[in-house]
């Protein structure tokens, strides 16, 4: 359990950095904060202090306690900071080493250093990295969106970053509450190809598994029910499993309980990235489903994992170092004062071609 001076700490950091208290603005007086927190004078004494230390807020003899612009004080007046911060759904897993590899490669070239944090997809955590990142002073931001399909919680800290200009752009997906530059792999298009790609060869009963909380699954189902109306298929959603970041985890039995009830109906699904792929072609061998003689898989990304598995995962391109490099490229333009950079960027997805999709003959 925190100590109570720092659950005081926290929480005036925090309505500081998000914005709610702005720069010259009085804070609740001593009594005030005994009150709301309920702890003793010396308590609340220890947390002004320690603010106060680390250039959130001054104290005024006679009148009382102000927040400072504690951003100014780290970076405004320090022409050598040269640090970007990047915030990442995930850092060592799946496509996020070569993102990161590609932002590293091109801060390198400029002698700028990164700031590194992950959310695990959660938005408490994505506070907390916008929080340290406000704190620190970075001078250039690159995040990709913690949960881009569901509101989010945390736009006042994205605002305190525009109102203090520094710079920010947003990889895989963005936040459709706020204007804001990306770069994304254009992900209708993806699932898009996968399902032409089964159609092409003689499918006619496609599954989808998506993930629902994530922009990247929205937009991915949206190509797969794109590809079946051209086809003149008709959309079933009981043809279709879905999780998120919470379930994920039941992902296995799901797939289990998906496949014996549709195993007689499908001969092919989409699947939302490679992981998954790989999962459905896993829970198959379980359940003595060959591939692709009795369902055919195609995955999206083309990601390390899928082409260092022991079966050849039919998948799409993600631009992945790429798209770091292009993001970081583009946050130090802006910090540099380069005009007209683009405001959205979506890489095109190419299929490759693997061992999981069978071509049906006509009965």
């Amino acid at each position: 359990m925190k100590p109570k001076y720092q659950v005081i700490i926290d929480d005036i950091k925090s309505k500081i950095l998000s914005g709610d208290y702005i720069v010259d603005q009085q804070i609740p007086t001593e009594s005030s904060m005994q009150e709301k927190y309920q702890v003793s004078r010396h308590t609340v004494r220890k947390a002004i202090l320690d603010l106060s230390n680390e250039g959130f807020l001054r104290s005024e003899k006679g009148s009382g306690t102000y927040v400072c612009n504690q951003y100014q004080a780290k970076s405004g007046g320090n022409s050598n900071n040269k640090t970007i911060g990047v915030i990442t759904t995930y850092i060592s897993d799946y496509i996020f080493p070569s993102i990161i590899r590609g932002i590293e490669a091109r801060l390198n070239e400029d002698n700028y250093s990164l700031l590194l944090a992950s959310t695990n997809n959660d938005v408490e955590q994505e506070k907390k990295a916008l929080e340290m990142m406000l704190s620190f002073g970075v001078v250039g931001l690159i995040v990709e969106p913690t949960k881009s399909n569901l509101y989010n919680p945390n736009i006042a800290y994205y605002l305190s970053f525009k109102e203090q200009d520094v710079p920010f752009i947003m990889i895989n997906a963005y936040y459709e509450e706020l204007e804001v530059p990306f770069f994304c792999l254009d992900d209708v298009q993806s699932s898009y190809l996968a399902t032409k790609e089964l159609i092409s060869k003689g499918h006619k009963q496609i599954g989808l598994i998506s993930k629902i909380d994530d922009l990247q699954g929205k937009y991915r189902m949206k190509g797969y029910i794109k590809a079946l109306g051209e086809a003149k298929l008709r959309f079933n959603p009981e043809q279709a499993l879905s999780y998120t970041t919470e379930t994920r985890t039941n992902l296995p039995s799901n797939l289990k309980k998906f496949l014996n009830e549709n195993k007689d109906m499908l001969t092919a699904i989409v699947c939302y990235n490679d992981e998954v792929g790989l999962e459905l072609a896993n829970v198959c061998r379980q359940l003595d489903i060959s591939i692709p003689e009795k369902l055919s898989i195609i995955g999206q990304d083309n990601s390390y994992i899928a082409k260092n598995a022991n079966i050849k995962l039919t998948t799409l391109t993600h631009p992945q170092e790429q798209m770091g490099r292009d993001a970081a490229d583009w946050v130090i333009k802006k910090i540099q004062g380069k005009k007209d950079l683009p405001k959205e960027n979506y890489y095109q997805p190419v299929l490759i071609k693997g061992e999981t999709v069978k071509e049906l003959t006509l009965q």
